[in-house]
């Protein structure tokens, strides 16, 4: 009988050649696996390519690959970890000390001891490269921290809501950092206003959003807390549209949509507070445990209510007059 099955030839399923080169190297293992059912493991997900459209996916995709790597992927946005104390720029005392130091030059430059003003073909220059690396820098930030975002998000709650325990770490608190650093660079706005000798350009508006907006920055990072992307993300636009507008200004251009700026600061300050309401409807009804750095939220909605009012006034003395005395 034995005779008779060897010499029987054994019926065996042909297999596809990548089943068979999956075979052998499970040959030696442990665990019998069956060859017909093996698979390669499908690819990690990943949100940014979502962002460019089904249609155009293959062809930008070196472009998008490249760009989700130097604003999302790359090892020191990857990597980056807020650190009171440790973090450049992270210490309580150097917040004080920047703010104070703002405020105090300031003025000290603007009402006791005045610069002479700057020649217009010296200041002009000045201005324009100001105005251009804070333009391509608001640019990088909104783009990066959009990326960063698409590329943690674990689901819609997370845009509004960080878990309780969330540390600032990753992609999207670099950008944080980068909008908390980029807003001591703004007080170069203040410099350039009174070198220009127009101190009557430096209003209260001026000098409290920019020295308290630091503070802002500041609480995203060390509360961790929840709906600063969107905040960044609006904010770093509206200042691409401003520090364009600036830009076009200091060059010798006057554009007409001047008072687009003004709007546009008004109209995401609304925004903040229409998506805080959802915000806080996850911290009172979503979970348990709450959002993360509600305290710190609270700080910024009080600052963009004063924001709001300042604006609307100057919004109403500026444009609205100008309209009644046209008309008259």
């Amino acid at each position: 009988m034995n005779s008779r099955m060897a010499g029987q030839k054994r019926q065996v399923p042909r297999l596809p050649d990548s089943a068979k080169r999956q075979s052998r190297h499970c040959l030696f293992s442990s665990t019998r696996v069956n060859p017909l059912i093996l698979s390669p493991p499908p690819p990690p997900l990943s949100l940014s390519p979502l962002l460019i459209g089904p249609r155009r996916r293959k062809r930008m995709n070196p472009i998008s690959s490249t760009v989700e790597y130097w604003l999302v992927r790359h090892p020191a946005i990857h990597n980056f970890r807020w650190e009171q104390g440790r973090t450049f720029a992270s210490s309580p005392l150097f917040l004080a000390g920047a703010v104070l130091s703002y405020l105090s030059l300031t003025l000290l430059l603007s009402r006791l001891l005045p610069p002479p003003a700057l020649r217009p073909h010296l200041l002009k220059p000045i201005t324009a490269l100001h105005n251009l690396a804070l333009t391509l820098l608001s640019l990088a930030m909104a783009v990066g921290c959009a990326l960063s975002a698409a590329s943690q998000l674990p689901d819609a709650r997370w845009v509004f809501c960080f878990p309780a325990d969330t540390r600032p770490a990753g992609p999207t608190f670099f950008w944080a950092y980068v909008f908390y650093l980029s807003k001591m660079l703004e007080f170069v706005d203040t410099l350039l206003i009174i070198l220009s000798g127009s101190i009557q350009r430096l209003t209260f508006l001026h000098v409290y959003h920019h020295s308290t907006v630091l503070v802002m920055c500041y609480l995203w990072l060390q509360t961790a807390q929840s709906l600063f992307p969107v905040a960044l993300v609006t904010n770093a636009t509206v200042h691409v549209v401003m520090y364009s507008y600036y830009l076009l200004c200091a060059v010798g251009v006057r554009p007409r949509w001047k008072r687009l700026v003004t709007n546009g600061q008004i109209v995401q300050f609304v925004f903040s507070f229409a998506v805080s309401v959802v915000m806080l409807w996850y911290h009172f009804r979503g979970s348990d445990s709450g959002c993360s750095g509600i305290w710190g939220w609270c700080f910024n909605a009080v600052f963009n209510a004063s924001l709001l009012a300042l604006f609307v006034d100057f919004h109403l003395k500026n444009y609205a007059a100008a309209g009644k005395r046209k008309r008259t």
